[in-house]
């Protein structure tokens, strides 16, 4: 009976450790995809902010081609009124004319390059951006298939772990199953360690002959005076088969 408690005890432990390492995967494995959810996330206002300069800018650069073609109805009026003008002063007035209208002119067609090169470099940026997003995209939906997958996998072995758990309680007399749990929520694992010379697995330090001995006997199930993990006698080691 002793031997078949260890037994189902280090069945259990096991359990524990892989319920404890699957848990952790389904806790942890949608953060992989919450950073990925983030990049795209900056990616995506970053897109704003560039749709919104291009917007701006396409106003911009409509405004200029309408005030330089206004401008240029202007001009080709003037040089027609320039031809019929019957005085000098009138004459040197409507060049003076001109010449401020032309200049304005050449500013505003130096100011529409200038758009236009911006347009440009921003367009460049925008199809930066999209590429980006959709590569990322690709990357998102596959690792979300992935996780989906493992997350799937992992909820099931974790539904057998269940079962096999409550198995191997079945075995253990309540008090005993008890001390496990209770040890197992103050101490980190492994919570069942074999002693090798008199020497616990799980501190490492000498237990008392006496206790030794009692181990060694293999009559009852006993804790390390130490560090209070339960222990069993290295020649005890049970056989187990392998968690399924």
């Amino acid at each position: 009976m002793y031997q078949k408690q260890i037994e189902q005890l280090v069945v259990l432990q096991a359990v524990d450790e892989e319920i404890m390492v699957l848990e952790a995967e389904v806790r942890e494995a949608p953060l992989e995809l919450s950073s990925l959810e983030a990049k795209v996330g900056q990616l995506r206002e970053r897109q704003t902010q560039v749709q919104e300069r291009l917007d701006i800018l396409k106003g911009q650069q409509k405004r200029l081609e309408g005030e330089i073609e206004d401008d240029g109805h202007k001009i080709k009026k003037s040089k027609n009124k320039l031809m019929a003008v019957g005085n000098s002063k009138e004459y040197h007035a409507m060049m003076r004319e001109m010449d401020s209208m032309e200049k304005l002119n050449r500013l505003r067609e130096e100011e529409r390059i200038a758009v236009m090169e911006e347009f440009e470099r921003q367009n460049a940026a925008m199809q930066e951006v999209m590429t980006e997003i959709e590569s990322l995209m690709e990357g998102y939906d596959a690792k979300k298939a992935t996780l989906d997958e493992r997350i799937g996998k992992a909820q099931g072995r974790l539904d057998a772990l269940g079962k096999r758990r409550a198995k191997a309680g079945k075995v253990v007399p309540p008090p005993i199953l008890g001390r496990y749990e209770f040890i197992r929520s103050r101490i980190d694992h492994p919570v069942i360690v074999s002693v090798t010379d008199g020497v616990c697995g799980g501190c490492h330090i000498k237990i008392p002959p006496q206790s030794f001995n009692e181990l060694q006997k293999g009559k009852q199930i006993l804790g390390c005076p130490n560090c209070q993990r339960i222990i069993y006698w290295v020649e005890h080691t049970p056989k187990i088969e392998d968690v399924k």
